[in-house]
């Protein structure tokens, strides 16, 4: 057991003086291997992928210089053939639509002023002052008020040129029929005998939605957030949407600015005795209704050469072809600003400014207006005055010879009036 226990002894004493006698270097060998045990293996280079590293390192961006602005995007060019077609008809079909319009409008008038002598002559000699003062004063004093409102927008009425009532539509004729309604309702005896009836049927007259009218419903409807997606798929003229034939009448009636719209119809009102005394009422919206469908014809075919998609709205096409239209049968005609009266212009230079502004805005792409449809509007206006209304209207005859012998067949095909 002695002899065990040295040599253990002997034993574990060597074996620490070969741990201490061991070489520094062999401790940093182990420690060192130790180390790079956790360090990670060197990628072995892959042929697959030195093209990829080559071609990042030739990238702009790492070299320094500043990248190149991206291929531009081709948008295809969108097929204008319908509303060419939609254009050619819908302009055939105002003009037909208003020469029937012009026939029965003459038929009515007949009708109305034969029905109007019958009436004066019933009335004539059964009535006398004396009689008009007892049934004045039966009337209570808000009846008296009503009759007497009548009477001033019938006045107001009558001052107006044909032009202006035609633009500004028989509002007025609808506020007369709404107050004789109530009269009747508050008092129906008074309109009994024959000359109150008479009195009643003056002032019931067709009523008709003026152009300025339907521009301000128009208006309203763009303020009814539930309206936004009908009124700019129908209300926007755009040659890149899916619809694009209702679309070009419907934004001639169109304004999302209440200045635009103001802006429009002034001019159209100031023009309108001009144009109706020229060509007439039925005419004229003929005129007015092929004007904005020519000119958004135009500013389509303009957009689609140009690529310059975008939608428009307004009734400046259809109002430029009535301005255009006046000044060149009127050139010499003296016109002024409506904030400086004192500056003045003949109609002639006025028509060579707003062309000569629209085509430079044509050509430089000058984004504030359509120009296309202005110019459009007020080429169609020049050219209706100087030929088209020899060409379109002097040979509706055919065609009003027709309505005439369906409305009237035992006529045997005579000849209407007008």
């Amino acid at each position: 057991m002695a002899w065990r226990g040295c040599v253990m002894k002997w034993a574990k004493i060597e074996f620490l003086r070969s741990t201490n006698s061991t070489p520094r270097a062999t401790r940093l060998n182990a420690r060192d291997q130790q180390t790079c045990g956790f360090r990670r293996e060197a990628r072995r280079p892959d042929p697959n992928k030195g093209n990829v590293t080559r071609d990042s390192k030739a990238t702009p961006s790492e070299a320094g210089t500043p990248p190149g602005p991206p291929p531009p995007i081709k948008v295809p060019r969108p097929p204008l053939f319908k509303p060419l077609m939609f254009t050619v008809g819908f302009t055939g079909f105002s003009f037909g639509a208003a020469a029937i319009l012009q026939y029965e409008t003459l038929k009515s008038r007949v009708q109305n002023a034969k029905e109007a002598e019958e009436s004066e002559k019933l009335s004539q000699g059964s009535q006398d002052m004396a009689y008009w003062h007892d049934w004045w004063n039966q009337l209570s004093g808000f009846q008296q008020q009503l009759l007497l409102l009548l009477s001033m927008v019938d006045d107001f009425w009558s001052s107006l040129t044909e032009g202006q009532r035609t633009v500004t539509g028989d509002l007025f004729c609808i506020q007369t029929h709404m107050l004789s309604l109530c009269s009747l309702i508050l008092h129906g005896h008074v309109f009994e005998t024959v000359p109150h009836v008479f009195i009643v049927l003056s002032f019931l007259r067709p009523c008709f939605p003026g152009i300025i009218a339907v521009n301000a419903v128009v208006l309203c409807c763009w303020r009814i957030p539930s309206m936004q997606r009908t009124m700019i798929k129908y209300f926007t003229s755009n040659p890149a949407s899916k619809t694009r034939c209702l679309p070009m009448i419907l934004s001639s009636f169109s304004h999302y600015s209440v200045f635009h719209m103001v802006a429009n119809m002034y001019v159209l009102w100031t023009f309108s005795s001009g144009i109706v005394s020229l060509l007439g009422r039925e005419q004229f919206l003929a005129v007015y209704l092929s004007a904005g469908v020519i000119s958004t014809m135009l500013s389509y075919i303009c957009k689609a050469a140009s690529g310059r998609l975008h939608p428009s709205l307004g009734a400046s096409g259809a109002v430029m072809a009535v301005l255009a239209a006046v000044c060149a049968k009127m050139p010499e005609a003296k016109l002024g600003i409506i904030f400086l009266p004192m500056i003045t212009f003949t109609a002639g230079n006025v028509l060579k400014a707003l062309v000569a502004i629209d085509t430079a805005g044509l050509i430089l792409g000058w984004r504030l207006f359509d120009h296309a449809a202005h110019l459009g509007g007020a080429l169609f206006g020049i050219w209706y005055v100087s030929y088209g209304h020899k060409l379109i209207w002097r040979k509706r005859e055919p065609l009003v010879k027709r309505w005439h012998d369906m409305r009237s067949p035992a006529a045997g095909g005579s000849r209407p009036g007008g």
